[in-house]
């Protein structure tokens, strides 16, 4: 390579040597020419520059193509726990569990105080009566009372219980009102019968109610509504029964006592009667 770098020169040199003579043979032709020829040769390699300024970004490429998808990577660590969250609404509540086993006996308490029991289990007793014919009214008036303006309170003999209704009605609807409650429109039976619910009819200040008697099936034959014979007692005023335009087919109480045959059409108060077993 030195080598090369020596013989450069000398081939220069002999290069213009040989155009020497050219020159002199056309001196002249030459001077008059405005232009000169120069043949340029390189120089000797220099030496590296300074590296340059680093240049401004160049426009971005084309976007490849996806690659291909990769493996999916380990699991990771199970974090720590999060803060607890705000208390949900209480549910529903649930069905009664089985009643569990009984528990062990507790020790015997201590020994009571001697007393005279026998005057206490007697008044115990007498209250337990007392209490259980309550109950049974209790049940028979909640079953049997419309609203309390519409009764006139209630009656009782040895066997029965009497129920003024203070709401009118024709005769059928009035037993069907009394037979819905487990009895029927009063059947007075016997004098005692027949008094107590006079007397009801005055206290309450009316002049008639209906009473369970009539010939609906057979004119002339008059029966008690539950179909019982009226071969006792009878309390017809007089000159009754009429059937009066032949049309009168029930009957009514007055509050003498007395009984009279009506139509069974009109509305009026009646009277329910209740066996004291059933109530």
């Amino acid at each position: 390579m030195a080598g090369d770098k020596l013989l450069l020169p000398v081939i220069l040199m002999s290069v213009m040597m040989d155009l020497l003579p050219i020159r002199t043979s056309y001196g002249q032709q030459l001077a008059d020419d405005s232009c000169t020829v120069q043949i340029l040769v390189p120089g000797l390699k220099g030496e590296p520059g300074e590296k340059g300024q680093k240049g401004a970004p160049g426009r971005p490429g084309r976007v490849g193509p996806p690659g291909e998808i990769g493996q999916p990577g380990l699991k990771g660590e199970k974090g720590i726990m999060g803060r607890f969250g705000k208390v949900g609404p209480s549910g529903v509540k649930g069905v009664k569990g089985d009643m569990g086993d009984p528990g062990p006996r507790g020790p015997n308490g201590e020994p009571g105080v001697p007393c005279e029991c026998t005057p206490m289990r007697k008044l115990i007793g007498e209250m337990d009566i007392l209490v259980t014919q309550l109950s049974s009214e209790l049940k028979f008036i909640k079953n049997a009372l419309p609203s309390p303006a519409a009764v006139a309170g209630i009656k009782e003999t040895d066997s029965k219980v009497y129920l003024l209704v203070k709401e009118e009605k024709r005769y059928t609807d009035a037993e069907a009102y009394c037979q819905t409650r487990g009895g029927h429109l009063a059947m007075p039976k016997d004098e005692g019968a027949n008094a107590a619910i006079a007397g009801y009819i005055t206290e309450a200040g009316l002049n008639r109610v209906y009473v369970g008697i009539n010939d609906l099936e057979r004119e002339g034959d008059f029966t008690y509504v539950d179909r019982s014979p009226m071969t006792t007692f009878s309390k017809w005023r007089k000159g009754e029964p009429n059937n009066a335009y032949d049309d009168e087919d029930c009957a009514e109480m007055v509050a003498s006592g007395e009984w009279t045959d009506v139509a069974c059409h009109p509305t009026m108060y009646f009277v329910c009667e209740f066996d004291k077993d059933s109530v």
